[in-house]
This record gives structure tokens, sequence and C-alpha cells, in this order.
């Protein structure tokens, strides 16, 4: 049997009669660059995630570079080219078990990233190792709503207010997933979004959104992604290239109608993952903190053996794959922040224990029985 990790192929099968006529919609306007179906995706996503303004972008590294530019966070850039370990420069607090945009959006900027280690079980940053890294250069908090599940915001919540920080959510694999009746994006000073294909909000391309409940700061993130310009030919800053094309906003408002859906299937196959691995005592199954609903952007389980298991499962047509092996603090790009191994153990033995499977809505019993079965084999 085969079972890909992802099959976007079934998805689109699904959606495809929906999607054609807002294409050719386009195609035919010829208006690509904000058009009006960049603001009707704003106004629609704003109110998914219970916030005032949405901004779309280039991307979801984007939406995080343009906030930090956007909240004034990074701004001696020269000398922070050199290395982000020099004195005195702008400090943002995040983790490094994440995938590199976190990080890399913060140091792009002109910031120094700051890591504090995760909480095991959901792999989200550990909110009680927070204050200690707070400093009088410290300027926002970064937390990473990881496969699809919510922080803990309101202790880092709590945190941002005593000591005057912004705070950034990296929300790249969550968009719809609740923490205590509020959706991802709407915690934070803002939220931001990837459209990638394989999130599960994915567009036919990049793309990427920022929500927030600061509507000067909108406006402000509005004139940061076309290059700082508040009129044309007149550049009051130096923003970037950061526009959300109109052709994957057209398909993304066809793809939102669905997106609540396809996150109660994937909960319903990861419930149903749960059931077939609950007396298989070497796997650790996802754990959901109290008051989270996760959309399962991934479905990943620690195990024994991680690489080995992998390999198995690819022999019998099973995909997965591994979210993150390589925690950020280890990457060779951040040598200069002086970190070694050790220094973030719960990043660190995640980063040999996880493997994901897929979750994705499509899936059958059938399947998802057989990917079950063959990780019983291997252990066996």
């Amino acid at each position: 049997m085969n079972v890909p990790l992802l099959d976007l192929k079934a998805q689109y099968a699904t959606i495809r009669d929906e999607v054609m006529p807002v294409v050719e919609s386009v195609m035919d306007s010829q208006y690509f660059i904000n058009g009006p179906a960049v603001k009707e995706l704003e106004s629609a996503v704003a109110e998914y995630c219970g916030c005032a303004a949405a901004v779309g972008v280039s991307s979801g590294t984007d939406a995080l570079l343009a906030s930090l530019m956007a909240l004034g966070i990074g701004q001696d850039l020269p000398a922070c080219r050199v290395g982000a370990a020099c004195p005195g420069c702008d400090e943002v607090i995040t983790t490094p078990f994440t995938f590199f945009a976190t990080a890399g959006s913060i140091w792009r900027a002109g910031a120094r990233p700051v890591f504090v280690d995760i909480e095991p079980k959901a792999f989200n940053i550990d909110p009680e190792k927070i204050e200690a890294a707070v400093t009088e250069h410290t300027k926002a908090i970064m937390p990473v709503h990881l496969f699809g599940q919510v922080a803990e915001m309101e202790p880092i919540g709590a945190i941002a207010e005593k000591h005057g920080l912004s705070v950034i959510e990296d929300g790249a694999q969550a968009i719809g997933a609740v923490r205590n009746g509020r959706r991802a994006g709407a915690f934070g000073t803002t939220g931001c979004f990837s459209f990638f294909p394989s999130k599960n909000l994915g567009g036919f391309g990049d793309g990427g959104m920022v929500v927030t409940n600061d509507k000067d700061l909108a406006q402000h993130l509005v004139w940061c992604r076309g290059h700082g310009g508040r009129d044309k030919y007149h550049n009051d800053f130096v923003g970037g290239n950061f526009r959300l094309d109109t052709l994957q906003a057209a398909v993304l408002l066809v793809k939102l109608r669905h997106l609540d859906g396809w996150s109660a299937r994937r909960r319903a196959n990861a419930a149903r993952y749960d059931e077939l691995l609950a007396d298989v005592e070497e796997v650790t199954t996802p754990a959901i903190l109290p008051g989270n609903e996760s959309i399962y952007n991934q479905y990943v389980l620690r195990v024994p053996r991680r690489d080995e298991m992998g390999a198995y499962l690819k022999e019998h047509g099973i995909g997965t794959a591994v979210y993150y092996p390589v925690s950020l603090h280890e990457q060779a790009c951040f040598a200069g922040l002086g970190h070694k191994p050790g220094d973030f153990p719960e990043s660190e033995k995640a980063a040999g224990e996880v493997i994901a499977l897929p979750v994705f809505p499509e899936l059958t019993d059938e399947q998802l029985v057989y990917v079950a079965d063959t990780i019983k084999q291997f252990l066996a």
C-alpha cells in the first residue's frame, strides 16, 4: 500500500470546480498585484482569527520579518550583520525547535535571537523559562505554535506586559488552532501565518498573512510591504517587496471555506492514530494541552530508533518527515551566538526522536490502520 505524507492532488480534486473559475477570473482581469481578492482575503482572515485587521504578504517568513520591521525591532542592521551576538543589539526571545525562518527572520531584521528551551509535551517554548532570558535589550517574544497547537500564551502575554515587550506569534503551522476559545494570531501584537502549499490552508505558491488588533500597526505593515512608501514613488522608510499575489488570494478565499472541515478531519485521523497506537509502549503520541484544540498541521510521534523506523516505513510505502532534525542553536549560521550542544536539552532530545506521520484529511481508515500496523511490525 502507498501512503504519502501529503497528497495535495487528492485535496485539489475535491475543490477543482470551485478554484478554476476564480483563477480564470484573475487571469481575465490581468490584475495580479493588489487586486480586490487581496483585500477580501484580508477581511476574511481577520474575521476568522478574531482580529481587527489583516495584511497579506508574500510568505510566512516575510510575515515575521515585516512584523519585526514595523515594530522597529533590529534597526542597528549594519552592526548586526557582523554578528548577531554584538553587544547592545535588540533581542527577540524564541524557541530553538522550529523551522529556520523563525530565528532567520530575527537575524535578517538585525536583531539577536535568544533561545529558550521547549517544554517536552507539546514541543512549544517553555513559558517558565522565558523571564530568565529577558534583558534590557529584549524587545519581543516570538513563540511558535508548533505542529498546529497554540503555545501557552497566557503566561507569555503576562511576561510581555510586565516587561513592555511585543509578542509576535509564529502561527505558520496553526491557522485555525484554538486555545481557551481564542484562535491563533489573536493573542499577540501580531500573528503570522504561512500559506505555503503544504500548510492546512495552502496556496498555489508562497503567501502569508499578518493579523493584529492594532489598526495603526496594520497600516504600517501595508506601507512596509510596499517598500516603505505611503504614496507611490515617495518612500518614508526602507521596507520590502512583501505583497501577496492576487491569484494566491483568490485561491485561498476558496480554500478558507473548507479549512475548518479539513482541520476536523485531521483531528479525527489523529484520534484514530491515538487509538491504534495506544498499546505500543515505545511510541509517545502527541499531547494536546488543556484548553487547546490542535489543527494537526503535523502528527508527530516520539519513538526510539527514529531514523531506522523512518527507513522501514519508507520501504513499506509510507511517507514520513522529521520536523526538525537540527535545533537552531546548532545551525552553523548561528555559531556566533556561542551556543554548544547541551544548552537546550529538551530541544535536542526532541530533534533525535520526532517523526511525522501522514495525517492529511483525505486519508482512508485502511491507510491509517496500515501505518499503525507497520509501526508495530518494526518495533516488534
